[in-house]
């Protein structure tokens, strides 16, 4: 009987308690109410307000009395009709087409009479237009572009358009279009104006002002034919700007540009062989043939030019035509003439006056050839005798004898070289020879002199090759034992060639370049010819793992990339560079991914040969991770585990990261237990509502998360109402089942 009543009062406080929370909850709920009522009745007063200060009538707009025409564009204001939301143009024949209205003539109407008329139309089919109104939003000018242009047909103009815009918006006029005679046609009145006239001078008074409707129309050229065919502006201007068959003047032969050209009073020959780009090199300009009139002219340019007199000209007029003749092959002879002969570039004969040395005569004939026999030049005189003169030895300084002089009437013959096979190098002494090695182009055994250097014997080996290790040329010394340091020819490349650092070289020398080493993926065996001092290691997840040729003038991403960069497995924000090249070993860890996103090339190491390059798999085992570098979460979540964390991330991430809460998750009481490295007397741990966060977001109250901290999200059965509920079921049960006891 205790036990029964000690039931009944827990079961009897919790129920009041429970009744006193919903009290509570809906004594608050009617208080919102109330004050959301209030501020609602209170927000439509001050709209009430505010609309009937709105309600002012607007000043009355003073309209200009304007008369519509074709192209403009207008706006029908009728309340409450969406038909009548666009604007409306008159068409060329001056209608407005109009909704359930039709076509309305409103072109030549001014702007009121037309309000008036189109509000009549309107009254027969709609109803409450009194605040009807017909504005005029655009004027535009439609006119017509026909003729030779590049795209005629009906072009809209603004109302200020001209006659450039127009022929703008054709496409501009065609290759052949003549532009000083095009015309305007308006209602059947032609005007003709000087469009050409315009572009050269600017004056906007050359131009007629246009009208809607308006035909411009632009002509062709007479120059053009009457076939159409397709050619560009230079072809056109390159035939002449004669458009007047009857007085242009005609000008052809051997002139650069053959064509016909416009008449100008005052022109000459002169002029005209200009205008048509001068005679070429193979004019007969003794021999020009001028028509005047009828009447053939004979006209010596050359004499014109060598004594000035302006008689011996003939007068051009209007329709003449000019002839320059080729000039007719002739045997050159004279008493300034001097021949030259044989391996030269252009033998033949030449005028020499008074003073012409020997090398002015063999420098206008283009030099010796290659086939020349230098050393065995002819001078042969015209008395008959003949003089020889090694020009060679001159060249190099050996000859005594001075340089040959040439007369009038003399000839030059440079003969041909008889022994055309090089010299076998068993007839160069060992004293006298240097040997190149290796991957150059044409090894082998070369003559050497004195005045050659390092540079002069490895170009007339041919260079080296593409594969050759210009860092690491060894010069072996004759007759001695060399250990000297390598030659660096690409560090000597780069630092802008200082030659006093070339190694000196001398005959019996050989100079040795070796070869870069290939490809060690298929054959391991090459790593022997490459040395540890110059390699450096790529090992993990990368794409060809292994020993690579490296100097320090390379860079990390260059090793990398070489080794066909990380693969799709890898972890690139923990990269292990280890330096072995110091005196202790060091180890680096770059984040790679740090640097795509940023560009910060301070987060690139400085790597050295010797050195090795780690890329770790990304999803490794996670005993592999160190707990201070990571964060737990446990409890109601998809994916429960250790994650890898960094300052940039928060407690969203996290959860992200894991799958997000499951939905038995309760999100109302995440716990996130900071632990501290120094003291465990600074452990802490904090609450973290997401369900309210969800709803209104602050990032400010995100609980801090840091790298080996804890996150627990609880399960919806932890909560205090579910135990709650659960205490009140079990207190149920007893309750029945005590009543069912006792009754028995």
């Amino acid at each position: 009987m205790m036990n029964r009543q000690f039931f009944l009062s827990c079961l009897v406080l919790n129920v009041n308690s429970f009744a006193r929370r919903c009290i509570a909850f809906a004594l608050l709920t009617l208080t919102w109410l109330a004050l959301a009522t209030s501020i609602i009745a209170s927000s439509s007063a001050s709209a009430q307000e505010q609309l009937a200060h709105e309600q002012v009538l607007p000043e009355q707009v003073v309209r200009e009395q304007v008369v519509l025409r074709a192209g403009d564009i207008v706006q029908l204001n009728l309340p409450g009709e969406a038909d009548f939301e666009k604007h409306f143009q008159i068409n060329q024949e001056g209608l407005l087409m109009l909704p359930e209205i039709g076509q309305v003539t409103l072109g030549g109407m001014p702007l009121a009479a037309a309000t008036l008329h189109v509000k009549a139309l309107l009254a027969e089919q709609y109803r409450a237009i009194d605040d009807f109104d017909l504005v005029l939003i655009e004027r535009r000018l439609p006119v017509r572009v026909l003729g030779f242009v590049k795209e005629p047909g009906m072009i809209d103009l603004p109302a200020d358009g001209n006659v450039q815009l127009a022929l703008q918006q054709a496409g501009g006029p065609s290759a052949g279009a003549q532009l000083d005679k095009i015309q305007l046609n308006r209602a059947g009145e032609v005007t003709a104006f000087d469009y050409k006239k315009y572009l050269d001078t600017g004056d906007f008074a050359i131009l007629p002002e246009l009208q809607p409707l308006d035909v411009i129309f632009v002509p062709a050229s007479p120059l053009i034919g009457n076939v159409q065919m397709d050619f560009d502006a230079a072809t056109l201007s390159a035939s002449g700007d004669g458009a007047e068959a009857g007085t242009a003047i005609k000008v052809f032969g051997e002139v650069l540009k053959p064509g016909v050209f416009s008449y100008k009073a005052g022109n000459t020959v002169v002029d005209m062989l200009m205008r048509a780009g001068g005679v070429t090199r193979y004019a007969g300009v003794e021999h020009i043939r001028v028509i005047n009139q009828g009447i053939p002219q004979l006209f010596d340019l050359k004499h014109y030019l060598d004594t000035g007199d302006a008689t011996s000209m003939p007068t051009i007029t209007a329709g003449s035509t000019l002839f320059v003749p080729i000039q007719e092959e002739e045997i050159k002879t004279g008493l300034r003439t001097i021949y030259v002969m044989g391996e030269v570039f252009k033998p033949g004969a030449y005028e020499a006056p008074d003073g012409t040395a020997f090398f002015d005569i063999l420098a206008n004939a283009g030099g010796p050839t290659r086939f020349a026999e230098t050393r065995q030049v002819r001078i042969i005189r015209s008395s008959g005798q003949v003089d020889a003169f090694d020009l060679q030895a001159y060249t190099e300084g050996l000859a005594a004898r001075q340089i040959p002089e040439i007369s009038p009437g003399d000839a030059i013959f440079v003969p041909e070289k008889t022994d055309m096979n090089e010299k076998s190098w068993l007839k160069i002494s060992p004293d006298r020879a240097i040997r190149v090695i290796g991957a150059v182009i044409k090894p082998g055994r070369y003559e050497w002199g004195d005045e050659m250097s390092f540079l002069d014997i490895l170009a007339h080996a041919g260079g080296p090759t593409q594969d050759a290790d210009i860092s690491q040329i060894k010069v072996l010394r004759n007759g001695q034992a060399s250990r000297e340091k390598p030659f660096d020819l690409a560090a000597f490349i780069t630092d802008g060639g200082d030659f006093s650092l070339l190694p000196q070289v001398s005959a019996g020398d050989t100079i040795i370049v070796p070869e870069k080493p290939r490809d060690v993926i298929d054959n391991k065996a090459r790593w022997l010819r490459q040395s540890q001092e110059s390699s450096i290691y790529v090992f993990g997840q990368v794409g060809q793992p292994g020993r690579y040729a490296f100097d320090n003038k390379l860079h990390f991403l260059d090793i990398l990339s070489a080794a066909d960069g990380p693969n799709q497995f890898a972890d690139i924000h923990a990269i292990k560079v280890t330096h072995r090249n110091g005196y202790t070993s060091k180890v680096t860890t770059v984040d790679l991914g740090l640097y795509f996103e940023t560009g910060d090339e301070t987060l690139l190491p400085l790597v050295r040969a010797g050195d090795t390059i780690y890329v770790p798999q990304r999803d490794k085992a996670w005993l592999d991770q160190k707990k201070e570098q990571t964060v737990r979460i446990i409890g109601a979540v998809a994916k429960p585990g250790r994650y890898t964390f960094n300052e940039a991330m928060t407690i969203l991430d996290l959860l992200a990261e894991a799958g997000g809460p499951t939905d038995k998750a309760h999100l109302t009481d995440i716990m996130v237990v900071n632990i501290s490295t120094a003291k465990a007397s600074e452990n802490q741990s904090q609450r973290f509502d997401l369900k309210t966060f969800v709803k209104r977001p602050d990032f400010t109250k995100l609980p801090l998360v840091r790298s080996g901290d804890t996150v627990y999200v609880p399960d919806i059965n932890n909560s205090d109402w579910n135990v709650f509920v659960s205490n009140v079921k079990d207190m149920v049960s007893v309750v029945s089942l005590v009543a069912i006891t006792g009754g028995f």
